[in-house]
């Protein structure tokens, strides 16, 4: 057996490491749409070695600890329940094809996402995949369970799921810790000229934004790859 695994790490080819900075916010349904197509992108192309860095993005800063009742967010950014449904409708199809449920209607409250993205600090301080686990856990406890995902309770939860001390994310969050490092990163992101959300910046050099297609996404690392020289 030793031998055969020499031999397939000669054959393998090696694995370029690509940087990829995600800007986003965990109440953004389309941020969650083009994160899955992101992973699906970096699927097909397993020859890259991809190093996430999650970005905060705040749509909402200015709403309070405790949030809008969701008819009323919806009267201020849609204009009303009926476009918004419409809107809902569609990114829950789109999600559907990857295999992402939304389930808005038991959204009852549009948290503010500053806890959340603390929470994602926090874990990304332990291990890159303690910080997908909670990304995903709170975007799947927000959009397919209508679950508050400002509340600092939910939040630990999601973090004991992924494998974290809830406890210790618990006493975190109340800390009031990485705050000001959410509000710098926002502060960040808008002076790199990024209006919207998700933004994936590959290398520090390429950016796209939107939900974009997988093979869309797939180009933008063929670009990055073409200039680390491994095409």
């Amino acid at each position: 057996m030793a031998g055969y695994a020499e031999e397939v790490n000669i054959l393998s080819p090696p694995r370029t490491r690509l940087q990829i900075e995600v800007v986003f916010d965990l109440v953004c349904p389309w941020c969650r749409l083009g994160i899955a197509r992101l992973r699906r992108a970096l699927r097909a192309r397993p020859e890259i070695l991809a190093e996430i860095r999650w970005r905060p993005f705040l749509l909402n800063p200015d709403i309070g600890a405790h949030g809008l009742p969701r008819q009323d967010y919806m009267a201020r950014k849609f204009g009303g329940e009926d476009r918004a449904r419409r809107l809902h409708a569609t990114i829950a199809e789109l999600g559907r094809a990857e295999g992402l449920t939304f389930n808005f209607e038991r959204i009852r409250r549009v948290p503010p996402s500053l806890d959340a993205h603390r929470l994602v600090r926090w874990a990304g301080q332990r291990s890159h995949e303690g910080a997908e686990a909670v990304v995903e856990g709170i975007f799947e406890a927000y959009f397919a369970e209508g679950r508050d995902i400002g509340e600092r309770l939910v939040l630990a939860a999601i973090a004991r799921a992924a494998g974290l001390d809830g406890d210790a994310a618990l006493s975190f969050l109340a800390s009031g810790a990485e705050a000001e490092a959410v509000h710098a990163d926002n502060l960040r992101a808008h002076r790199l000229g990024i209006n919207g959300v998700p933004c994936f910046v590959v290398q520090e050099r390429h950016a796209i934004a939107g939900a974009q297609e997988p093979e869309v996404l797939e180009r933008l690392l063929d670009v990055a790859l073409a200039e680390e020289g491994t095409y």
